[in-house]
């Protein structure tokens, strides 16, 4: 069966869903995301078993953006290229940053704030008003589509516009999880041959500010059964009504993230490199998963069926310039942090 067949077959579901069992690429132990004030998020199952948060949606949805981007030649990874994104340079035209990489995607500070911002010009225009209903809500799939593909997958969140509500919810989402946990602790020390800071309990503690003097310090990674969740929103990407040709696009670009990053992007940290074992698909029954090799062929064919519809506004889409921040007020500061971290996909910022 060709790619093409079988994206036609999964457009007909509602959902795939797909899970990865993993395991560490040496030894048993690995280390799972932390957040600050808690540290590991370590939970019981409904059942009683012990369980861990590996890596977090957040942060698989930036690290499924990754492993489309070669840093070598800022731009796509070959399969990819011609999709738009949006570039941000610095005044003197070095590249600075882009859509793909920015946490906050098209609602970065550094595209949304550049100067004299032709992206936030056009957002102003379509979406300045108050009203977000179903039909704004097509416009900006339609206008995302054009000038930013991928974050129809990753989700944005735009406050200042459409009244606050003007956002797209992923439809792509994964994460980490490890059952039957069991930590595994251990510790180490900084040494320092010159100064070893136990002249006294003050010396002591301006020595280990510093980076002055022996510090001692505990180290808690864990053991346990290490699967990850993927979720493709099949009824989410055909309710953008971007057409057949639009669909596809988007449905091969989410297959070839999940392939890729089970394939090259499961360095999650120095003390969390792991390795696939098997991908099970649960969702449609029966469906078998095309190769990243299989996908790496058919998704030039899919870009350039949408470039010549016309459905494409460049790679890059736009270049915006970034010289610097405007100073905000304290109360305009606040409201915007706020209006960022209440929404998905808002703010994803990487995990600890």
């Amino acid at each position: 069966m060709t790619i093409e067949n079988v994206l036609t077959e999964l457009g007909k579901h509602p959902r795939l869903l797909a899970e990865a069992e993993l395991e560490p690429i040496q030894g048993t132990r690995f280390q799972p995301t932390g957040f600050p004030d808690i540290g590991a998020a370590e939970y019981d199952a409904p059942d009683g078993t012990k369980m861990l948060l590996v890596e977090s949606t957040q942060s698989m949805a930036n690290r499924m953006e990754m492993v489309c981007w070669d840093n070598t030649t800022n731009g796509f990874v070959e399969p990819l290229r011609g999709l738009p994104f949006i570039a941000v340079v610095d005044e003197k035209g070095r590249p600075l940053t882009n859509s793909i990489l920015e946490a906050h995607r098209i609602n970065s500070a550094y595209i949304i704030g550049a100067k004299n911002s032709e992206i936030d010009k056009k957002l102003k225009e379509q979406f300045g008003g108050a009203t977000f209903r179903e039909k704004e809500r097509r416009e900006l799939a339609r206008f995302l589509f054009e000038y930013d593909t991928c974050s129809l997958l990753h989700g944005v969140f735009l406050p200042k516009h459409g009244g606050g509500r003007c956002r797209i919810t992923r439809t792509l989402s994964a994460f980490v999880e490890a059952s039957n946990v069991n930590q595994a602790v251990s510790g180490g020390v900084k040494l320092d041959s010159i100064d070893t800071g136990k002249d006294s309990n003050d010396e002591e503690k301006r020595a280990s500010e510093e980076g002055r003097g022996y510090i001692v310090y505990p180290k808690i990674e864990y053991t346990g059964e290490l699967k990850a969740y993927f979720n493709v929103d099949l009824a989410e990407i055909r309710g953008f009504g971007l057409g057949e040709k639009a669909e596809k696009l988007l449905e091969a670009l989410a297959l070839f993230k999940i392939q890729k990053l089970l394939a090259e992007g499961l360095r999650l940290r120095s003390a969390c490199d792991l390795r696939l074992v098997s991908l099970n698909v649960k969702a449609p029954a029966g469906f078998v998963m095309p190769s990243k090799e299989e996908l790496s062929e058919a998704l030039p064919i899919l870009i350039d069926s949408c470039k010549k519809e016309g459905l494409f506004k460049g790679s890059p889409s736009v270049t915006e310039t970034y010289t610097g921040s405007k100073k905000k007020g304290k109360k305009e500061e606040n409201e915007s942090d706020m209006a960022q971290e209440s929404e998905d996909g808002a703010g994803d910022e990487e995990d600890g």
